[in-house]
C-alpha cells in the first residue's frame, strides 16, 4: 500500500491554501460554511489544476520533453495552468481548444497569450469528434520536427493527477481537526473533467467515510459525471494499493445548473456569483465556481442539506475568466436592482 507522497512530485502550489469560514454567507444558508480556497494555489493565476500537475509533470520531465500538449474549452483554466507549468520548466505549450479564434483577447485567452501558448482552435461542434485526432496530428508534426512533445488529458483527469486531491483531503483534514472534532457533513466541488471530484472522493472515504461529497456538474449529465468519477476514484485507488470502499453512497451528483451548455453562463450562477462578493468578498466565476455555488445555495434552500450542515466548498478557481464574461455580468447587475 502506497501514499500519494511515494509518488514522483513538483512543487507548484502554494499550500496549504486557507479554510476560510464564511460566516455571512452561512447564516443566509442556515449552514455552517467554509472556503477551501484552491483559486490561492499561485501558479499561473492559481485553481485546482495545479495541484494536479505536480504530479502529471514529473513524467513529462523524466521524458525530456520540450512542449506540452492539452486541450479544454474557451476560456479553459486547466490549458492556462498547463501553458504556466510548461514555463515554469522551460517548455512550450500546445493548446487546442474548442471554439472558434476570438475577435478580442480577454481572461484565460488573454493569458495563453502572455504564456507564449501556441493556440490552435477547432469549432465549438465538431470539437468532441476532431480534438483527439488533432492532438495526435500535431505532436507527429512536433515529432517530425525533433521536437518531444508531452499530452496532458482534459483537466489533468487521471489517476496520477487524482493524488493531488487525495492530499488536498489530507491537508484539509489537518486545517479542520483544529475547528471541529467532527468532520464535515458535505465537501462541495464543481464537477467537470471529474479528476478532483475523483481525487476528493478517494481521501473523503478514507479519513471521513460519513462525510458526503457534493459534486455540481458544469457540463455533463449527473450520470456520465458520478461513472467517470467512480471510474477514476478506482483506478486511483489501484495506483495506491488502496482497498475499495465498501459503498459509494457518499458521491453526490446534480446536474441541475449546467443551463444550456458548458461555459454558457446561467442566470442562477451569476446571481451566486454577486451575492457570495457582496457577503463574502471572494470572487467566483461563471463556468467553474459560479455554478457550484448555485447548487449549494439552491439545495440548502430547498432543505436538501438537512438542518444546519457542516460544509466545506472546494473553490477550484477561475477567476481569470470573469472579464470574458463582462456583458452578462454587468446585465444581470442591472437586472438585479
Amino acid at each position: 500500500m502506497k501514499q500519494p507522497t511515494d509518488f514522483p512530485r513538483v512543487p507548484l502550489a502554494m499550500l496549504p491554501t486557507p479554510l476560510e469560514p464564511l460566516e455571512r454567507l452561512g447564516r443566509a444558508l442556515d449552514m455552517r460554511l467554509w472556503m477551501k480556497r484552491d483559486d490561492y494555489t499561485g501558479l499561473g493565476g492559481g485553481g485546482n489544476k495545479v495541484r494536479k500537475l505536480e504530479f502529471l509533470m514529473p513524467e513529462a520531465i523524466r521524458q525530456r520533453a520540450d512542449v506540452i500538449i492539452t486541450t479544454g474549452g474557451h476560456q479553459s483554466n486547466h490549458a492556462r495552468i498547463v501553458a504556466a507549468a510548461a514555463r515554469r520548466f522551460g517548455m512550450d505549450s500546445l493548446l487546442v481548444l474548442r471554439g472558434a479564434a476570438p475577435n478580442t483577447w480577454q481572461g484565460n485567452l488573454l493569458l495563453d497569450r502572455l504564456l507564449g501558448a501556441d493556440l490552435d482552435f477547432l469549432p465549438y461542434d465538431e470539437y468532441p469528434d476532431l480534438v483527439a485526432p488533432r492532438i495526435e496530428a500535431r505532436a507527429e508534426e512536433l515529432r517530425a520536427a525533433g521536437r518531444r512533445p508531452y499530452v496532458i488529458p482534459l483537466g489533468g483527469a487521471s489517476a496520477k493527477g487524482a493524488l493531488g486531491y487525495v492530499l488536498a483531503v489530507e491537508e484539509l483534514a489537518g486545517q479542520w481537526a483544529r475547528l471541529d472534532d467532527r468532520g464535515p457533513d458535505y465537501v462541495v466541488a464543481a464537477a467537470g473533467s471529474a479528476g478532483t471530484l475523483a481525487g476528493l472522493l478517494v481521501g473523503l472515504q478514507r479519513i471521513w467515510p460519513e462525510a458526503r461529497l457534493l459534486g455540481i456538474s458544469v457540463a455533463w449529465p449527473a450520470d456520465r459525471v458520478r461513472e467517470r468519477t467512480l471510474e477514476l476514484a478506482a483506478e486511483t485507488r489501484a495506483l495506491l494499493g488502496w482497498a475499495e470502499p465498501r459503498a459509494q453512497e457518499a458521491l453526490i451528483v446534480t446536474d441541475e445548473h449546467v443551463g444550456p451548455r458548458y461555459a454558457v453562463p446561467t442566470d442562477g450562477g451569476l446571481a451566486a456569483i454577486r451575492q457570495t462578493a457582496q457577503t463574502e468578498g471572494i470572487m467566483l466565476d461563471p463556468v467553474y465556481t459560479g455554478k457550484a455555488m448555485d447548487g449549494l445555495i439552491t439545495l440548502a434552500r430547498n432543505g436538501r442539506l438537512g438542518r444546519s450542515p457542516r460544509v466545506v466548498f472546494v473553490h477550484t478557481g477561475g477567476m481569470p475568466s470573469l472579464f470574458a464574461f463582462a456583458d452578462a455580468l454587468l446585465s444581470a447587475e442591472s437586472a438585479a436592482r
